[in-house]
């Protein structure tokens, strides 16, 4: 099996200093070896019907499951969810393996 991904797509509360989320979350990839990549976005271009409100994305990548497991189980994690959590007006969360199509 192939890498595995964790996605999150989010609309902030009012008043968040969204910044200094960002910022939070990549100092936590940093200090967590099982994350091989993390990438993330503010959407531009959506028209709001669409977006319903979302408006960053997150994605990160592990080398399986089990390393995904490890990164939730991380003590950091822990932390910084509870740090997010109060921060977010609404959530998607999508956890997957990933099917390559075209690399």
């Amino acid at each position: 099996m192939g890498d595995f991904k964790h996605l999150v797509v989010a609309k902030f509360k009012e008043g968040v200093a969204v910044e200094d989320v960002i910022k939070g979350m990549q100092d936590l990839v940093s200090d967590i070896d099982a994350v091989k990549s993390f990438e993330w976005g503010q959407d531009l271009e959506s028209h709001e019907m669409l977006r319903q409100g979302f408006t960053h994305s997150f994605l990160m990548t592990f080398k399986n499951k089990e390393e995904y497991t490890a990164f939730l189980a991380h003590p950091k994690h822990i932390e910084f969810s509870a740090t997010f959590s109060v921060a977010i007006e609404k959530v998607i969360l999508l956890d997957f393996p990933i099917v390559l199509v075209k690399p």
